[in-house]
């Protein structure tokens, strides 16, 4: 038996963002009545990853988890901040000329801005973290400690977005 949920998200835009889905998930398998499988959650965003990390009570001034925080500077060491035309290769001239092309550009090149579209930090971070995470489903529950959660996050910082997350569970 297959069941798929698609879950609705927010990101903010200034910062990455970082979503705790875990609950989510645990409804999606209890609803899903799949008894013993697998659960995949994944992001169909290239600038979105899906990720298992303990949950660290510690929250900074911004509602950063003391790891998510790290993680952002730990990232932003070797994949610095994309603030410049030169920083990245990405996007070239094709890829703006494509993306000015669209009957919808406006939305993704606010008034021509070219700056809108320097995110290369963003998808090269969302790839080196990966855009989905498999957990084993058991006797219908999530098969993951109690400190375990699951976190999607968005580290496009060009604008907020609404984005969408798959959670697929496989078993019988």
């Amino acid at each position: 038996m297959t069941y798929i949920k698609t879950i609705d998200l927010q990101s903010k835009g200034n910062e990455p963002t970082y979503l705790n889905i875990t609950e989510e998930v645990k409804e999606a398998i209890a609803y899903s009545k799949i008894e013993n499988g697998i659960c995949v959650v994944v992001s169909p965003h290239t600038t979105c990853s899906v990720f298992f990390e303990e949950y660290a009570h510690d929250v900074n001034e911004n509602g950063l988890e003391s790891l998510q925080e790290d993680l952002n500077n730990v990232l932003r060491k070797i994949i610095p901040d994309h603030d410049s035309a030169d920083k990245y290769i990405y996007p070239g001239e094709e890829h703006y000329k494509a993306v000015e092309s669209w009957s919808n550009a406006e939305k993704y090149l606010p008034n021509g801005d070219r700056s809108a579209l320097w995110n290369g930090d963003a998808h090269l971070k969302s790839t080196i973290l990966g855009s989905s995470e498999t957990f084993v489903v058991e006797d219908g529950k999530l098969g993951v400690g109690t400190t375990g959660y699951i976190y999607f996050v968005d580290f496009d910082t060009t604008r907020p977005r609404d984005r969408k997350c798959k959670i697929v569970i496989l078993g019988d």
